[in-house]
């Protein structure tokens, strides 16, 4: 599986900012493509837009999910 690009929250549920570079990569790439749609699409397609932002999200989810160091469970912190 290689080195982990998120780690896990101390608190609540899911991954927290990136740990390598390739995170930042993912998360810039994410938001380069909501500004461009919302640039590009939503005045004109907003539906389009609405498509671009759901499709981007759930990439940015699936792969955070696989890429970070822990399972994603609720955590309460070190207590």
């Amino acid at each position: 599986m290689g080195k982990p690009w998120f780690r896990v929250k101390r608190y609540g549920f899911g991954a927290s900012l990136p740990c390598r570079w390739q995170g930042w990569a993912l998360l810039i790439g994410f938001l380069v493509v909501i500004v461009a749609s919302g640039v590009v699409f939503a005045g004109r397609d907003p539906m389009l837009h609405l498509g671009l932002v759901l499709a981007s999200t759930a990439v940015v989810v699936i792969v955070s999910w696989r890429k970070s160091d822990g399972p994603w469970k609720w955590r309460w912190g070190d207590a």
